[in-house]
């Protein structure tokens, strides 16, 4: 009999739930805290949420809703954490999941056996076995660092964005925020509205800057299955054209703008930056040199002296339960898989929702669902072994060619273009 086994109750493991339910495919969801919601769930007591407590989302409430289940109009375009939480409780609710979550229990080990199937251990003492397994922690948990570290010993408070929560964590400090993604700006625009002490943010090659509203709209409403389909160099031309238009030029803000082109990497979003930074509330600064006590020397030769560091340096790609060396990808967050969800060599074990997308990631997770289910149940098939490793080489040269080596752009994917990949894999017979 086939059973499934869900590790984690967050944004992919309730759409797997559900999926699965909608398939008749039986299956146990384990959860470590004490209810659903994964990252979006604010002080989230299984420890793994990097929720802030001004936390929006930056994708519209139309991009990120699940197909089946939209949010309602009454909420603003781009929700609170709040909001976010209260719509995962309803879609658990609505489609009846909660009963088939056990929570409060973590799972410590997951081992093939002889025959294919997998045994699964929790910390409560309870091993059971699956024929398949969809794993669903998560990747924005486990802190990462620079590697090496830079020179000196930084005298100061140190803290991983992953531990922020409230501005009076940073407030009168001088405050260097290492990194220029999502959660580096928002905590650096939270930092300087606060008016009480100095907000610097340091980077390596700077970030293009991509507001939330363009005319109107959310900006992200310019992306769809048409202009995905067009050359790469007409994407960033529009995309150029685009961002000139809604916001003129960036370094006119005093915001450096990157040498390489827009797409290479993944935006960053904000709309506030730009002006807190035009009214001389955030500088910036290149890459860390070494450190002297409280004193940072940067690359360019200027310094600073700093209360408190910030390292909004992303996360490691971590699987505890998964003990075998294949799954230990290290700080480079190297893990290659088939569509970003089958490793090649371990059969029916499915990572969900492991992608960093140009757009929301729980309409992914859940075509990536549905994708699973039909494997699971035989209404489409999986190509060759060799074909499934000439894709992966495939994809990884193309990463490649495409996006700066970081372990930022692993992960990363084209929203429209992947989830038609995955479409037409539901369609192989």
């Amino acid at each position: 009999m086939k059973k499934v086994c869900i590790i984690g109750a967050g944004s992919t493991g309730i759409a797997a739930a559900k999926t699965l339910k909608d398939h008749g495919i039986s299956y146990d969801c384990f959860e470590k805290g004490s209810d659903i919601g994964g990252n979006w769930r604010y002080d989230n007591d299984n420890g793994m949420s990097s929720a802030y407590r001004s936390l929006h989302i930056n994708t519209n409430r139309e991009v990120m809703a699940y197909s089946d289940y939209p949010l309602t109009r009454d909420l603003p375009m781009f929700p609170h954490h709040s909001h976010i939480i209260k719509y995962f409780e309803e879609y658990v609710e609505h489609f009846g999941l909660r009963d088939s979550i056990t929570f409060n229990t973590a799972v410590t080990d997951v081992s093939r056996n002889a025959n294919g199937t997998y045994r699964v251990t929790t910390d409560q003492g309870d091993t059971r076995t699956y024929s398949h397994v969809m794993v669903c922690n998560g990747h924005h948990w486990n802190p990462r660092f620079p590697e090496p570290p830079f020179p000196g010993e930084f005298a100061g408070e140190v803290l991983h964005a992953h531990h922020y929560r409230v501005p009076e964590q940073i407030m009168y400090k001088n405050v260097l925020i290492v990194g220029i993604g999502n959660s580096a700006v928002d905590i650096a625009c939270e930092a300087a509205k606060l008016h009480s002490g100095r907000v610097t943010i340091s980077s390596r090659s700077g970030a293009y800057i991509v507001p939330n509203w363009f005319m109107s709209m959310p900006f992200d409403d310019l992306a769809n299955p048409l202009t995905a389909k067009l050359p790469l160099s007409i994407q960033r031309a529009l995309l150029k054209v685009s961002l000139y238009l809604a916001r003129g030029k960036q370094e006119d803000y005093g915001v450096p703008t990157p040498k390489r082109p827009p797409l290479q990497e993944h935006p960053t979003l904000s709309q506030e930056l730009l002006n807190l930074s035009g009214r001389g509330l955030i500088d910036f600064k290149p890459n860390i040199k070494e450190f002297r006590g409280k004193e940072v020397v940067f690359e360019d030769g200027s310094s600073g002296t700093y209360d408190m560091i910030v390292y909004a340096t992303g996360y490691r790609v971590t699987f505890p339960f998964l003990k075998e060396h294949t799954f230990d990808v290290g700080s480079s967050n190297e893990f290659r898989l088939y569509k970003k969800v089958i490793h090649p060599d371990w059969p029916n074990l499915f990572f969900m929702a492991l992608v960093q997308p140009l757009g929301a990631i729980m309409p992914l997770a859940e075509v990536q669902a549905k994708w699973v289910a039909k494997l699971i149940t035989g209404e489409c098939k999986l190509p060759s072994q060799q074909a499934i490793k000439e894709s992966i080489e495939q994809d990884r040269q193309a990463m490649q060619r495409r996006y700066k080596a970081s372990p930022r752009h692993t992960l990363q994917v084209d929203f429209f273009p992947y989830k038609e990949s995955i479409e037409r894999e539901m369609k192989r017979r």
